[in-house]
């Protein structure tokens, strides 16, 4: 088919659409004001993306991967006949990463959502802030406890990628290495089983470094890359990118981050992602139009 010129109505509906998605693009974040200590959000917080909550598009980490976007939705619930467990129905769940996490991550422009959507994933989450592998808040579970019994639901088909981040809560909740490590292959165990041929990947936890405070944060992130490791999942190490990055000065507290440091790390986590090959290749059929120039027969792509 011909290329449309901006004077007919098909091109004018592509230039309009160009236009939307161009506003899309620019579309900015919300951002934090503050955290309490631990891996949970205090009450002063950006808006916290409730499971499947829709969320913002990104542009702070780097290109959103086709419009992808930091939060996603459910349309609707379906009972799971195999296991009899109520899952979200997630639009475009081949396009969609399964993050799973704590309030590093629970923010619609938590960190971890910013670099996977930049690496072209749109985001559903399940998880909650003062969560870990082995931390409960009360109202939720640990990671393992809150898929069995239902505090949140995972999603029905399959998404592209899965993606576990945590570790922070169990740091300060005395969890030993015993039991986090435990739970951890407990969860691999249950998402292997539920999306057998999924991706399943792990990022730790945001700290200082070992030998620069961050003490059993540090400790926690090395665990979970031996746990990652035993279970053949690639593994994002942030056990020192606070003074590996020089981010601690945009720290909001103990261990959150403020808006600046939110998307810097973003575009690290983007960065790792790629290198290990888990960003998202988007098919042919699924690549932005050309926008047609008007009095010329060339086109060329935002």
């Amino acid at each position: 088919m011909p290329p449309a010129k901006a004077g007919t109505p098909r091109g004018a509906t592509n230039a309009t659409m160009a236009v939307v998605s161009g506003v899309l693009a620019l579309t900015g974040v919300l951002g934090l004001a503050g955290y309490a200590v631990s891996d949970a959000p205090s009450g002063n917080t950006a808006p916290l993306a409730v499971t499947g909550q829709a969320g913002a598009g990104v542009g702070a980490a780097g290109q959103a991967g086709l419009g992808a976007q930091t939060a996603v939705a459910a349309t609707s619930h379906i009972r799971n006949p195999g296991n009899g467990r109520l899952e979200a129905v997630v639009p475009a769940i081949s396009r969609t990463v399964l993050l799973i996490g704590d309030s590093q991550s629970e923010p619609v422009d938590g960190w971890p959502r910013l670099g996977l959507a930049a690496a072209g994933y749109n985001v559903y989450f399940c998880g909650r802030g003062g969560t870990g592998y082995v931390a409960a808040n009360g109202a939720t579970g640990n990671y393992i406890d809150a898929l069995q019994r239902g505090d949140w639901q995972l999603p029905s088909g399959t998404p592209a990628l899965v993606v576990i981040e945590g570790g922070g809560n169990d740091a300060g909740s005395g969890a030993s290495n015993a039991q986090i490590a435990g739970n951890a292959g407990r969860l691999i165990a249950e998402l292997r089983a539920r999306y057998p041929g999924t991706r399943i990947a792990m990022i730790g936890t945001l700290a200082r470094g070992e030998h620069d405070g961050g003490a059993r944060r540090s400790e926690v992130d090395a665990l979970l890359g031996t746990v990652a490791a035993a279970n053949g999942l690639a593994f994002v190490s942030a056990g020192d990118w606070l003074t590996r990055y020089g981010l601690a000065k945009d720290l909001a507290d103990a261990v959150h981050m403020n808006t600046e440091g939110r998307r810097a790390l973003g575009g690290i986590l983007e960065r790792r992602l790629r290198e290990l090959g888990l960003d998202r290749k988007p098919a042919a059929a699924e690549q932005a139009p050309l926008a047609a120039v008007p009095g010329g027969s060339s086109a060329f792509q935002d």
